[in-house]
């Protein structure tokens, strides 16, 4: 049976194909070509990938994504289709699945919503479900830096604290929206946020949320 994350990287995959390699992102400073590049080093090169999160680490990161960057488009997307190689955890499919549902998702939405015709995609429960499960144990992670406290709500009341402190800003949407939401895609996410306007302000402009 296809997982999610199956799913989705098929699903960048193909998008990434029709956009051609020079359209926009909503990664900022990031086109189409970019992001590929992104994907393939971080399930294909270890050795550089720390660098995303190590500051130490960015130099070896910024060498590795200027060689995958300088490779044909094509074969970048090859790479995303075709998966990790055998040898990376990421080829297991519980890690692939723990691993990348949000990863493939939120990268399926970066080209997605930076085209201007783009609509909101129809995602199943069982999809919405999976994300928010993950969404609930990355939700501190993710807000640790915000300037406000910082609940997301679900529709039918689910709620999960991103980051203790006052005034506290609600923000209410279908999972998929408010995980966009929190890995510093607010313009994009379709949410209410209910609060302080001051505060709600300020969480539109931040920069803190995500990785």
């Amino acid at each position: 049976m296809s997982t999610h994350a199956k799913r989705e990287r098929l699903l960048l995959a193909d998008l990434l194909e029709t956009a051609g390699p020079d359209a926009p992102t909503l990664c900022e400073g990031w086109t189409t070509r970019d992001l590929a590049a992104h994907v393939v080093v971080r399930e294909r090169r270890p050795d550089a990938a720390g660098g995303m999160l190590i500051k130490q680490l960015a130099p070896r990161l910024d060498k590795v994504m200027a060689e995958y960057t300088d490779k044909p488009y094509e074969e970048l997307i090859q790479l995303i289709r075709t998966g990790p190689p055998r040898f990376s955890p990421f080829s297991l499919k519980p890690v692939d699945e723990a691993s990348n549902i949000i990863e493939f998702y939120v990268h399926t939405e970066d080209v997605r919503r930076a085209q201007p015709d783009w609509s909101p995609r129809d995602l199943d429960p069982v999809f919405q479900d999976a994300l928010w499960s993950r969404l609930e144990r990355t939700a501190r992670l993710m807000g640790r830096g915000v300037p406000t406290g910082l609940v997301l709500r679900r529709p039918d009341g689910q709620t999960a604290v991103a980051h203790r402190g006052t005034p506290v800003v609600t923000v209410t949407g279908e999972p998929s929206e408010l995980v966009l939401f929190s890995y510093g895609r607010q313009s994009a996410a379709k949410v209410d946020l209910d609060g302080d306007e001051n505060a709600i302000a300020k969480l539109h402009e931040t920069k803190q949320l995500g990785i």
